[in-house]
């Protein structure tokens, strides 16, 4: 079996390292100016001109942005023989700040015209994975590493050559081809505007990702937050990503650490977010422990709404995770905001009073963006949306689906797409047709001499059957899958508060089910130990081999049962059959006075079970006759 081929030299082979990868969630790009006429001199003049244009751009767009973890940053560095310039970005859960890079840089690109810029994340060429459905058959992944670049605004790819093999370029090797033919690399316009349909909302769209919330917040968050907004990244990512150890550090008689930003002097203002952040700070269930629960009850007695307390609350919270987790105190954002707070405890600075906080602007904006019209939902998934502007969630997010539905019912109906494709054809030994004589081109021996009319249409009658049974299945799961959605949709229409009522209330069933359910698993064990007891002393031998003569003894009726014998002159197998014919009532009494026998005295279920039915066994005369003659003496003499 051949072994997947990774380009990987081993030692003696010429190894030349492992392979590089990117971290999940990081994107990296990489600009050249390739110009024959300049000199390295030259080059690295254009390319710190590159840096300048980019500081511009972020200064006009970026003055109130915030990034999920980092920001866009392009360095000079020398790669062999040749300047360049290069960067990474860990965009966390916001893609959006990926987009944002690929718009300025592709901006840029049209200012200057002889820079190649390469970007791409730990997916690898991802404009490429965007623009999949428009892609040649040629351009595969295994083949695209380093074909991709943007150039002048345009989307290039190197194509492969007459006698080049099918595999992925170095990045030497792709700057040697646009060095030598400039004019190899090819346009393809299905492909870049798909590609780059998400930068059509742009520079717009980096406002539109904005939220502003007014808050109630500790006087001392309030005042580092107003000092530096772009913090609230890191906060949120502390309390997101929190552990039993921050936990534990916000309870000071657990940590014996005073808190650095204690639950007190609230005071409202108004917070910055991404959209991202807003929904993962709205998005989470959270039992704050004391003293935090204390000071949450304060807030709502306070007269505040609960969803801008809750929020408040986790933002305190995630302040302190960041100053006081050993996981945090390298960053940044930790550290400076460790200067801040030395700051005010040497006088260097102060508080906010009140009424500097109520010059401070304050913006409220709608978070109807965080609802979802399921009808609405469902409509878009069909293609048949009503494209209203407050249709449902945010309006990327709808772009996005509707361009999702519609790449999804192309290759629906992409009937050349081969055994991949959902349209294009079934592998024939995919298909139960075992049963189908006529269909499947080849006989079973087993089946040859059962091809009659009858079975056939027995066949078509099973198959009739089964195709109406899968219908009734299919209505009944689609009317509990509605009944499902409807109960979602009322879920999430319920404020946090009412949620929460509700998680307790299903935790507390869940609890109270398995309760029973392990009652009746004991409840079953016990049963089976009775019955394998029985078993052991033959109670519940229902066949014994015993020469008792049917309709005689304890339970004998006048008729007896025997009389129920039967005789069959036909054949001696059928005679012994009935010479084995059983009363029912004899085995039973025989079968329980044997179980009691074998309890030697001591307790038992043969005991148990006729003592619940109110009937006394006597012991056993053999028992008594063994255990000595003086009582049965004593008996005789009474």
């Amino acid at each position: 079996m051949d072994t997947p081929q990774d380009d990987l030299k081993w030692f003696g082979e010429g190894f030349d390292g492992f392979p590089k990868k990117l971290p999940d969630d990081v994107v990296e790009y990489i600009v050249f100016i390739i110009d024959a006429k300049l000199s390295d001199v030259q080059i690295r003049e254009r390319l710190q001109a590159f840096q300048r244009a980019l500081n511009a751009l972020e200064k006009n767009f970026l003055k109130e942005y915030i990034w999920q973890r980092d920001a866009l940053k392009l360095d000079l560095v020398r790669q062999g023989q040749q300047w360049l310039l290069q960067g990474r970005t860990n965009y966390g859960d916001s893609v959006a700040d990926e987009w944002l890079i690929v718009y300025f840089l592709r901006a840029l690109s049209k200012e200057f015209k002889d820079a190649w810029i390469r970007i791409y994340d730990s997916d690898g060429e991802f404009l490429l994975i965007e623009a999949a459905n428009a892609l040649p058959r040629w351009l595969t992944p295994e083949i695209a590493e380093n074909r991709v670049w943007i150039n002048n605004q345009r989307l290039l790819v190197i194509p492969l050559g007459k006698e080049e093999e099918p595999a992925s370029l170095a990045q030497q090797q792709a700057l040697d081809i646009i060095h030598s033919t400039p004019s190899r690399p090819q346009q393809y316009m299905k492909v870049e505007r798909e590609a780059f349909h998400r930068l059509s909302g742009y520079p717009a769209a980096i406002s539109d990702n904005q939220h502003h919330a007014t808050l109630p917040l500790p006087r001392k968050v309030a005042h580092i937050l107003h000092a530096n907004p772009s913090y609230i990244a890191p906060v949120v990512e502390a309390f997101y990503l929190r552990d039993p150890i921050s936990i534990r550090l916000l309870q000071p008689e657990k940590s014996k650490t005073p808190l650095s930003f204690p639950p007190e002097d609230f005071v409202d203002v108004s917070v910055r977010f991404t959209k991202v952040l807003y929904a993962q700070l709205s998005g989470q269930h959270w039992e704050p422990p004391p003293p935090w629960d204390a000071a949450l009850d304060n807030l709502f007695k306070a007269g505040k709404p609960t969803e801008k307390a809750q929020i408040g609350l986790k933002i305190t919270t995630g302040m302190q995770m960041l100053l006081s987790h050993s996981l945090y105190t390298s960053r940044k954002p930790s550290r400076e905001i460790g200067l801040l707070l030395q700051d005010l405890e040497n006088g260097d600075d102060t508080l906010p009073t009140d009424a500097e906080i109520a010059s401070w602007p304050k913006r409220e904006d709608d978070d109807g963006w965080l609802n979802i019209d399921f009808a609405e939902f469902e409509k878009e998934l069909e293609g048949k949306g009503s494209g209203a502007k407050d249709a449902f969630g945010d309006k990327n997010a709808q772009e996005n689906l509707k361009r999702m539905v519609s790449r999804f019912n192309d290759f629906l109906g992409d009937m050349e797409a081969g055994a991949e494709g959902a349209d294009g054809g079934m592998d024939p030994m995919d298909e139960d047709n075992d049963s189908d004589v006529g269909d499947r081109g080849w006989e079973d021996p087993e089946d040859s001499e059962s091809t009659d009319s009858e079975d056939v249409k027995g066949k078509g009658k099973a198959k009739t059957t089964a195709t109406e049974t899968e219908d009734s299945d299919d209505e009944a799961a689609d009317a509990e899958y509605a009944e499902y959605e409807k109960a979602y949709e009322e879920f999430m229409k319920l404020s946090e508060a009412e949620k929460a009522v509700l998680t307790e209330e299903a935790r507390a069933l869940a609890i109270e089910q398995d309760a029973e359910k392990e009652e009746d698993e004991e409840i079953q064990k016990l049963t089976e130990m009775m019955e394998a007891e029985l078993f052991s002393h033959g109670a519940l031998n229902v066949d014994p081999k015993t020469a008792h003569k049917p309709g005689t003894g304890l339970l004998s009726n006048t008729k007896g049962k025997g009389e129920a014998r039967v005789e069959d002159e036909e054949g001696e197998d059928e005679e012994d059959e009935d010479e084995n014919l059983l009363d029912e009532d004899y085995n039973l009494a025989e079968n329980m006075l044997k179980a009691f026998k074998g309890q030697a005295g001591t307790a038992g279920p043969a005991g148990n079970m006729m003592r619940a039915m109110g009937v006394q066994f006597p012991q056993d005369a053999d028992d008594e006759f063994k255990r000595g003659g003086s009582s049965s003496k004593s008996r005789r003499k009474g």
